[in-house]
């Protein structure tokens, strides 16, 4: 199944605003449950949590920058 360029736009703005905010508490609060373990080690886990975010949605974001490829070309 695959999204519009419509959905895919709605989808990232929905992810960027309700989805990202939520993954940064939980990732705050993973780290803090770790008892503020090192400087390293805690730089370290942010960012393969800051990269493994967005794997997942990978295919949501891709081309959403680009102009409507559905759109007429006159408007």
């Amino acid at each position: 199944m695959s999204l519009s360029y419509k959905a895919r736009r709605r989808w990232s703005l929905v992810i960027l605003l309700i989805g990202l905010p939520l993954y940064v508490v939980a990732a705050v609060s993973l780290v803090s449950f770790l008892d503020r373990p090192g400087i390293l080690v805690e730089l370290l886990v942010y960012v393969v949590l800051g990269l493994l975010w967005a794997l997942p949605f990978k295919f949501i974001f891709k081309g959403v920058g680009q102009a409507d490829p559905d759109a007429d070309p006159d408007e």
